[in-house]
């Protein structure tokens, strides 16, 4: 449990390949611990000279479903301003990684996992990969910065305000995830994109990283900031812990 970094074979340290696995059970949704390790660890392996390329991926039933809500309520607004710089911290790492970055998506992509693919540099998704934001029904805001990345600016609103879900195929067709593969094959797939990646010269790829950020059109760093203001504001009103504590009742029948 908790954010390990590996080589996905022997002596592939040579081959310039760090993969970083998430795995907090039963969802994979984040404590504020976790997106700070993910944070560190994707910053370690871009800072490897010896690394040229990360993949981010996940085990068990999902790859990530955003941050851990029963942290929140336990802990108020210490947790929310926790999760808060987190996440910020997470998505940053994974944006300003030295090398490129590869994620590899399986199950449900929810929340803050929008925060992380919208922010890598190529996503491999499984065919039965879900991408969404259900934060208005989590008494939350958020992502809207990273998920206006994957798909066009009118269906990211439509997908913000209904906290509808988007297939692997669906973003597929929008150019915005790379392949799409049976989940038996989804490690291998991001894999075998990351050898092509990592067999270019490394201090070329690194400057390339660099000049792509450069001339990003959006500062995501400073756009997903001011996201999380309003997201703090509606902690603060009150609104936000109404949405959560409702949150799954209905379904219940409460």
């Amino acid at each position: 449990m908790g954010v390990s970094t590996s080589s996905p074979e022997k002596g592939a340290e040579k081959d310039g390949i760090a993969v970083v696995t998430v795995d907090f059970p039963p969802v994979n949704a984040l404590p504020v611990e976790g997106w700070f390790a993910l944070a560190d660890a994707v910053r370690a392996a871009g800072r490897d000279p010896q690394v040229r390329c990360v993949v981010v991926a996940a085990e068990g039933r999902g790859f990530n479903a955003g941050v851990d809500i029963k942290e929140i309520q336990r802990d108020g607004h210490s947790a929310l301003i926790g999760a808060n710089r987190a996440c910020a911290e997470a998505f940053g790492a994974v944006y300003e990684c030295e090398v490129p970055v590869v994620a590899a998506v399986h199950g449900f992509c929810l929340g803050g996992g929008i925060g992380l693919v919208g922010n890598a540099d190529a996503i491999v998704a499984s065919d039965d990969a879900t991408f969404g934001l259900p934060e208005l029904d989590r008494g939350a805001l958020g992502a809207a910065t990273h998920l206006a990345r994957l798909v066009p600016q009118h269906l990211m609103r439509a997908l913000y305000y209904t906290s509808r879900t988007a297939t692997a195929a669906e973003l597929h067709a929008h150019g915005s995830v790379w392949q799409v593969v049976p989940r038996a094959e989804l490690r291998a797939a991001a894999l075998e994109l990351a050898h092509e990646i990592a067999a270019k010269d490394g201090r070329l790829l690194r400057l390339a990283k660099a000049a792509i950020n450069g001339i990003d059109p959006v500062d995501v760093r400073r756009s997903y900031r001011f996201e999380q203001g309003f997201t703090f504001e509606a902690g603060l009103s009150g609104v936000a812990d109404q949405v959560r504590d409702n949150f799954g009742k209905e379904k219940e029948g409460v």
